[in-house]
C-alpha cells in the first residue's frame, strides 16, 4: 500500500494511493497514521478494510491538487544518519566514519513533500539533501539485525534541508542547522515493504532549477537499512511511526566548487525509485 495524508496543515486526514494514481480519502477507517496505529498492525489492519467488497470503489476521491501532508503523523523524533555514502563524505572532506554518525531534526521540521521551503533568517547556505527514509512499524530496543525488517512499516522520500553555517559554524551538535521549519519534508507517501524491489538498489535524485545535482544509488550506503535499526536500537528505543532517514549521495551544495546554496525562487526536486517524487519551492522567512 501507499499511504497518503492530505489536507491543510495540522488538520491532515489519511488516505491510500491506488496503484492507477488515483488517491482516496480513508477517513473512513478511523485512524491516522500515527504512533497508535503502527503499534497495533495499523499497516495490516488498513490493507484489510481497503480489502473489502466494494470498499476503493466507494471512498471518496482526493482531487488531484489538494495538498499532501507528509504521511505519518508528528512522531516522537527523526533521527538521521550523517556521511552514509562514500562519495558525500568524500565531496565534504570527511574521513568515513567507522560507525554510523547520528544526529536528530526537530520533529517541528516534519511538513509535506510539496510545502515551502522556508530558508530561515540570516541564512546564507541552505543545502539540500535527497535521502531515503524509512519508518519504524513497532517498538524496537536491542534488537539483532535479522529482526530489523520485520520492525519496518515502509519507505519514503524526504529531503533533509541543512542549513551549513547553523550546522558547522555556530558550535553544538548538528541538529541546530538540520531543525528549521520546513527541513523535513516526508513523501508523497509511505510505501509499504511490499511495495518495494531491492531497498538496495534505487536510483535516487535531486534537481535545482532543472538541474541534475545529486544522481545516486541506494547500493552505495556504507550502513545497510538493517544494520542502522539494529544499531540505533542499542541507543534508544525506536517507538513505532518514527522516522529514520539514511543518508544522501555526493551532490550537495557545499560540495560544489564553488559551492551553492538555495535561494528565495529556487525550486528543488527529487525522486527515488518507488518513492515518487516532491518538489519545493524556497521562501524566505518572514
Amino acid at each position: 500500500m501507499k499511504l497518503i495524508r492530505f489536507g491543510e496543515p495540522g488538520q491532515e486526514r489519511p488516505g491510500l494511493q491506488l496503484s492507477d494514481g488515483r488517491r482516496i480519502d480513508a477517513s473512513g477507517f478511523g485512524e491516522d497514521y500515527g504512533e497508535a496505529f503502527f503499534a497495533s498492525r495499523g499497516p495490516a489492519r488498513l490493507s484489510d478494510w481497503a480489502s473489502e467488497p466494494g470498499r476503493l470503489g466507494s471512498a471518496p476521491s482526493i482531487p488531484a491538487d489538494t495538498r499532501l501532508g507528509p504521511p505519518v503523523m508528528r512522531p516522537s523524533k527523526i533521527v538521521c544518519i550523517g556521511l552514509n555514502f562514500s562519495d558525500h563524505a568524500a565531496e565534504t572532506g570527511a574521513t568515513l566514519p567507522e560507525e554510523p554518525i547520528i544526529f536528530f531534526k526537530s520533529t517541528t521540521a516534519l511538513c509535506g513533500p510539496d510545502d515551502p521551503l522556508i530558508i530561515p533568517r540570516t541564512s546564507e547556505h541552505t543545502d539540500w539533501e535527497v535521502e531515503l527514509a524509512f519508518v519504524v512499524g513497532k517498538r524496537a530496543s536491542y534488537i539483532d539485525e535479522g529482526e530489523a525488517p520485520g520492525h519496518i512499516a515502509g519507505y519514503a522520500l524526504m529531503n533533509d534541508y541543512s542549513e551549513r553555517s547553523f550546522q558547522k559554524e555556530r558550535g553544538g551538535q548538528w541538529s541546530k542547522g538540520k531543525s528549521a521549519d520546513s527541513f523535513a519534508p516526508l513523501g508523497p507517501f509511505l510505501a509499504t515493504p511490499d511495495e518495494m524491489g531491492d531497498i538496495d538498489d534505487l536510483r535516487m535524485w535531486l534537481k535545482v532549477n532543472g538541474e541534475i545535482r545529486q544522481d545516486g544509488n541506494t547500493a552505495n550506503l556504507i550502513f545497510k537499512i538493517p544494520f542502522l535499526l539494529s544499531y540505533l536500537s542499542q541507543f534508544m528505543t525506536l517507538l513505532p511511526g518514527d522516522i529514520i532517514s539514511t543518508g544522501t549521495p555526493a551532490g550537495v551544495g557545499a560540495g560544489m566548487v564553488p559551492p551553492q546554496f538555495v535561494r528565495p525562487g529556487d525550486r528543488i526536486e527529487l525522486g527515488i525509485d518507488g518513492l515518487g517524487i516532491s518538489s519545493q519551492r524556497a521562501v524566505a522567512c518572514r
